[in-house]
């Protein structure tokens, strides 16, 4: 697209990646560059609003767990109203804007409206918490299958889940939005059969300074998460890939705790 172009009146739902601000595509930086407004939640980063026109209005929706924010009903009309004033709207969402960030509530809203929509992805924190933390998500030797789950469902809970089918794929399991719920996953999940000694990690901050890291058995993980002072964002990993993790140096600003692993 050239950067003379203006954006066509629409909403943009662009993913800004997982914490880093050049981790966004560049398309999604360019779209950022070219949007009348931006709305936008606390998973990203301040440094990617810099690349908003001076013209541009910014609208903060919040969505952190225990802070304020908009509900998603009000959210879906706050877009939808800004198209209609002949906006170009860019709904900048942290991670991938349809791996767990209601993204697909937002494009129904949108497509009931009659509201044109364009979908950037964005890379979710589940690839770049695995690669910051030199955990390959699949490796022929071990894991041929990679689940997603969040530790939340739409009432609070992850009451949906079917944790006895996730324990018999025996592959890689990535659990979003767990610091708050970790140990009411780690035993669901014992429950179901999967091996307290399995190796697990949760990754807290990807990409960003604050990255932490803790290494652990599954059955011990969520006490040395708490340990750790984990909190949101975080992201767990669980299965033999784990185990796997390469050897390095930690880089610079990445905090990295291991039990035996």
């Amino acid at each position: 697209m050239s950067r003379r172009q203006r954006l066509r009146p629409g909403v943009y739902l662009v993913g800004a990646g997982p914490g880093d601000p050049e981790l966004i595509t560049v398309r999604g930086l360019e779209y950022l560059r070219r949007a009348d407004a931006i709305i936008y939640d606390d998973l990203v980063s301040p440094r990617l609003l810099k690349h908003a026109r001076l013209e541009a209005e910014l609208i903060h929706i919040g969505r952190r767990h225990t802070g304020e924010h908009l509900s998603q009903a009000a959210v879906n009309e706050l877009m939808v109203a800004r198209y209609r004033r002949g906006r170009a709207v860019v709904r900048l969402k942290g991670g991938d804007p349809l791996i767990f960030g209601r993204g697909g509530e937002e494009l129904s809203a949108l497509a009931e409206a009659g509201v044109p929509f364009e979908v950037v992805p964005g890379v979710s924190a589940a690839l770049a918490a695995a690669a910051q933390a030199g955990i390959p998500l699949t490796d022929r030797r071990c894991a041929s299958v990679v689940s997603f789950v969040t530790a939340h469902q739409g009432d609070g809970n992850a009451r949906g889940v079917d944790w006895q089918a996730l324990a018999r794929l025996k592959g890689t399991l990535a659990v979003f939005m767990g610091a708050r719920r970790l140990g009411a996953v780690v035993r669901r999940l014992l429950s179901a059969g999967r091996s307290p000694e399995e190796p697990a990690a949760i990754v807290a901050s990807a990409t960003t300074p604050d990255e932490k890291i803790v290494l652990a058995r599954l059955g011990d993980l969520d006490r040395l998460a708490e340990a750790a002072k984990i909190t949101a964002p975080a992201l767990a990993l669980i299965g033999p890939v784990v185990g796997l993790r390469a050897a390095a140096p930690a880089c610079a600003g990445t905090a990295v705790e291991e039990d035996g692993l």
